[in-house]
């Protein structure tokens, strides 16, 4: 069976981010840029499954200039086989991603795809299911453990009330959650078997997919500052301040 996964490069989880001036979007000159962490997870999970007899090929899917190709080749260093970069400039929505997804998806025939839930740039959280939607394929989201039982998944899943368990035949669509796994340290010899590894080029345009944005930011700010707590002696002196302040009424 083959794995596809997907990866996105995205600004490192320890960088704090800064809005332009203008406030036309977030100022990325100089940041530190990284894999998306659920993609990360996700990426481990197919290689893990591979390492269990469970898959033979792990393929890597990404969108972006070709600077996107680091996070590729960070893949690959998990331990993905080989990758493919869709080439293109600007922003695109979930919804156009998951159109290109599904040309790749059609091309490569994996039995499985595995996508990071969300991104930590705008936590749409969408992807995963607008694919499923698109292929009429079964899916599983927010996963913390998954199994293959012959042509068929075994999926947990992390759901407000707790865990559910879902048996899901294959192909299909799973969405990768925190718990599903700890990604693995990549070594210095992983890193430089990556540099050795394929990766296929492509513009995105060639796959004939509309990625006209259908909507536009109007303006970002960064949050507002967040005045410090104040200490009380006493609950009547709490109850006294959430009326003076309003919140209490």
């Amino acid at each position: 069976m083959k794995i596809l996964v997907t990866v996105k490069r995205v600004v490192d989880a320890n960088v704090k981010v800064r809005v332009k001036a203008d406030g036309s979007g977030v100022d990325l000159a100089n940041l530190k840029m990284s894999i998306n962490p659920f993609d990360e997870i996700a990426v481990e999970e197919a290689v893990r499954l591979k390492e269990r007899g469970a898959a033979t090929e792990v393929v890597a899917v990404s969108i972006g200039p070709p600077g996107v190709e680091d996070v590729l080749r960070s893949a690959l260093a998990i331990g993905a086989d080989r990758g493919v970069l869709l080439q293109h400039d600007g922003e695109i929505e979930p919804l156009a991603v998951a159109k290109a997804l599904r040309q790749i998806t059609l091309e490569e025939a994996p039995g499985l795809v595995i996508l990071g839930k969300q991104t930590i740039d705008y936590d749409c959280d969408q992807t995963g299911q607008m694919l499923a939607g698109l292929l009429g394929w079964p899916q599983a989201t927010f996963a913390s453990e998954i199994a293959i039982e012959g042509d068929r998944a075994v999926v947990k899943r992390e759901v407000d009330a707790g865990h559910q368990t879902v048996n899901m035949c294959l192909p299909g669509i799973v969405t990768a959650d925190l718990r599903l796994n700890q990604p693995r340290h990549v070594s210095l010899p992983s890193i430089m078997k990556a540099k050795k590894k394929p990766i296929a080029m492509r513009e995105l345009a060639s796959l004939g997919v509309d990625v006209a944005p259908r909507l536009a930011v109007l303006k970002m700010a960064d949050p507002p500052h967040r005045e410090a707590g104040v200490k009380v002696a006493s609950v009547q002196e709490l109850v006294q301040k959430l009326k003076q302040s309003g919140a209490l009424a």
